[in-house]
């Protein structure tokens, strides 16, 4: 049980952690915010509102304005999973006076885009009136996108919009008023009502909307576009060309969904939907995709969007399955096919009319696009819903659930949309489980564990590193000891199934074999460097072994980086977080190389680096190697088998260590080791171990002599 013990706290220890919120992100922010910067002659803020996350603006003690952040009113989740902070100062006549990005983890910023690019057209958003938003439903301005930068932008501009929407009608201001719960009939879906029986008849009654588009309309769209590239870019084919003919249906009404999909297809979708889920059905045909080529799993669907009054759903791969076919009589061919979930909790009615904005995009440039929006506008037809009557008595208000519970509603689903990646990255470590355990039978065929070996290292290379980005860093572990002074929160932790079970496995075998069944198995930029080491020595670049004592030294490099990065972390996490950037990670991993040209710059360094030197980054540099060889010493058990004879007077394995991880005396430094077990390959070896060889002459002269017989002696082992 002690073990167990030590493997949860160990486990503990290693696991990413997120701090507790605070009551309002304004407080957080608002302190490093100067008055006169945001709103012209104010000398100050007044306290935070206890009933509204807002501040007033002060000049000569009169509230000329109020501030606000975005992320206290509405989601704001980029492309990058995280929160975009966007602090807004809005007028008493509900016009926005200035907007400032305050705080973002979008990987945008690192691909070519720079910073001053995304703040300066977060600035343009003031002059916007929030008046004229409210009559218009949030359509009443054009959206400035940056090209590469698409989700980013749509979620700064829905946030600042809905969220200004929001403080206004809460403070009243331009005449706003707030929004109060309508007194007239409620409805809510009928589980009776009769499907539809044909596709005429869905057109017909509304089951179905749609929105059809041709080329010359699209055209004349883009024509009035401010960009003169875009009207000089307009679409080649005849006027009459279908642009895109695109239709959409909630299929979680059970009579529609009956119809459209068809019984299987309604049962897997039962099953796919949780408690207050809904579900559209989109389809189209056409010049135009509504998903796009850019589209990527693990990504969000830039060019569609759901809105319904101050509700915006924005779709992501988990949130998406393809639509195989449709069981509708008379229902046309299209080219896509898909259905979108509609998350519960984020206030989504099914019973009130809602929009799916299409995103259209046209080139003017070799990477620059311009863009306009249409709508496709959706109301359940009356028929599918029945009446509710409103209560005799009082309303009595129900508590919403609690973050707590929210995030973990949102973790359970996310472990239940990667069943797939969960189980590959399980038969994956119960495979180098296997191996570890039976490291001699394993190892007996020297060529066969060499196929297995870099077999191993593609799959994780482009498995776990670029199709699941699950690359373990130091900033994890930075992350944690942040959190011990805000609180430890198990649920941030559980959103990266795969990152969980990584540090769970992580500390599990640091008390069995060490840092090297990550470091040398299950890191991807590691086995990167391995695999371009071994094209390298295909191709025959030379191989440099660096001298004993120069090699030594330069060794502790890595302990004084994760060092200073862990004294700069306990200041501020952040500046630590830049500072990690000396892990070529995000870069050659997570990015993909699609980054800045110093960023990536650096990574190919590294990786040229690691054809002449094996794993050259490894061995120097990485501080997340250095962070796990230090508890690593408290492995329970010494695997590597060694003769009495390695190091005096055999150099084999010395000489032969990939990492150079072997002392010329025969011991293995358990701190550089990554558990490649070539040295237990040659331990068995006939053919290049001197102790092996001798064993095998003893036997063969034996064998040989009159009489003899092979006599089985042990060779004495360490």
């Amino acid at each position: 049980m002690k073990i167990f013990r030590l493997v949860f706290l160990l486990c503990v220890s290693l696991c990413l952690a997120a701090p507790a919120s605070a009551a309002s992100i304004l407080q957080e922010y608002l302190p490093a915010v100067t008055a006169s910067d945001l709103v012209p002659d104010a000398d100050g803020f007044g306290a935070v509102r206890d009933d509204v996350a807002v501040a007033p603006v002060l000049k000569g003690g009169q509230t000329v304005a109020w501030v606000f952040i975005t992320s206290d009113f509405v989601g704001t989740t980029g492309y990058s999973g995280k929160p975009i902070h966007t602090l807004v100062a809005v007028d008493k006549d509900a016009r926005i006076v200035n907007v400032r990005l305050v705080k973002h983890s979008e990987p945008i910023v690192l691909i070519g885009i720079p910073d001053a690019k995304i703040k300066a057209l977060v600035a343009g958003y003031a002059g916007l009136d929030l008046v004229a938003e409210a009559k218009s439903g949030g359509t009443g301005h054009e959206v400035d996108i940056i090209s590469g930068a698409t989700v980013t932008v749509m979620v700064i501009d829905d946030s600042i919009v809905r969220s200004g929407l929001k403080v206004a009608r809460a403070l009243g201001l331009g005449g706003l008023a707030p929004d109060v719960e309508n007194a007239g009939p409620r409805f809510e879906i009928d589980p009776a009502a009769a499907s539809p029986a044909d596709w005429v008849e869905a057109e017909g009654d509304g089951t179905l909307r749609r929105l059809s588009l041709d080329v010359a309309q699209v055209n004349a769209a883009f024509a009035e576009h401010p960009d003169e590239r875009a009207r000089e870019r307009a679409i080649g084919e005849p006027p009459e060309t279908t642009f895109i003919e695109m239709q959409a249906a909630l299929v979680s009404v059970p009579a529609i969904g009956k119809a459209l999909l068809g019984p299987a297809e309604v049962s897997n979708l039962e099953g796919w939907l949780g408690e207050g889920e809904n579900a559209v059905a989109v389809m189209a045909r056409g010049l135009y995709s509504f998903k796009g080529s850019g589209y990527v799993r693990g990504g969000i669907f830039d060019r569609i969007v759901l809105i319904q009054d101050d509700v915006s759903v924005r779709f992501r791969d988990r949130d998406h399955r393809r639509l195989g076919a449709i069981a509708l009589a008379g229902a046309p061919e299209f080219n896509e096919m898909d259905l979108f979930r509609i998350p519960a909790g984020l206030g989504f009615d099914p019973a009130k009319p809602f929009r799916i904005q299409l995103l259209a995009q046209r080139e003017v440039g070799p990477i620059e696009k311009v863009f306009h929006t249409f709508d496709l506008g959706y109301q359940l037809p009356q028929k599918y819903l029945r009446a509710v009557a409103p209560p005799a008595k009082a309303i009595t208000t129900v508590a919403e659930p609690d973050e707590g519970t929210a995030q973990a509603d949102l973790w359970k689903r996310i472990w239940n949309d990667s069943k797939l990646k969960i189980a590959v990255l399980g038969a994956m470590l119960v495979v180098l489980t296997g191996v570890f355990f039976f490291q001699t039978y394993a190892v007996r065929n020297a060529r066969g564990f060499y196929i297995f070996r870099m077999s191993f290292l593609v799959v994780t290379l482009f498995f776990l590193g670029w199709y699941a980005n699950a690359q373990l860093s130091v900033v994890n572990l930075m992350a944690l000891f942040g959190s011990f002074v805000n609180g430890f929160s198990w649920q941030a932790f559980l959103l990266d199934p795969l990152t969980f079970i990584l540090w769970f496995s992580l500390a599990a075998a640091l008390l069995f074999w060490g840092r090297g069944a990550y470091c040398g198995w299950l890191c991807p930029f590691g086995a990167l460097q391995e695999l371009t080491n071994q094209i390298a020595r295909k191709l025959r670049i030379p191989q440099w072994t660096l001298p004993w004592g120069l090699h030594e030294r330069l060794w502790p490099i890595k302990y004084m980086i994760f060092l200073g990065l862990f004294g700069v972390s306990l200041v501020s996490v952040e500046q630590a977080e830049h500072l990690a950037e000396i892990e070529p990670f995000k870069t050659a991993i997570i990015l993909k190389f699609i980054r800045a040209w110093p960023f990536v710059a650096y990574a190919v360094a590294l990786l040229v680096a690691g054809l002449f030197v094996e794993r050259f980054y490894c061995r120097y540099l990485c501080p997340l190697g250095a962070a796990l060889a230090i508890p690593a010493r408290m492995r329970m058990f010494d695997w590597l088998k060694r003769y009495h004879e390695c190091g005096n007077p055999c150099q084999s394995c010395s000489n032969q260590c990939p990492v150079q991880a072997i002392h010329r005396t025969g011991e293995i430094n358990p701190n550089e080791c990554i558990n490649c077990l070539h040295c237990q390959v040659l331990y068995q070896s006939e053919t290049i171990c001197p102790v092996v060889i001798k064993k095998m002459k003893s036997r063969a002269k034996l064998a040989a002599s009159p009489g003899g017989a092979p006599i089985h002696q042990p060779i004495a082992k360490v």
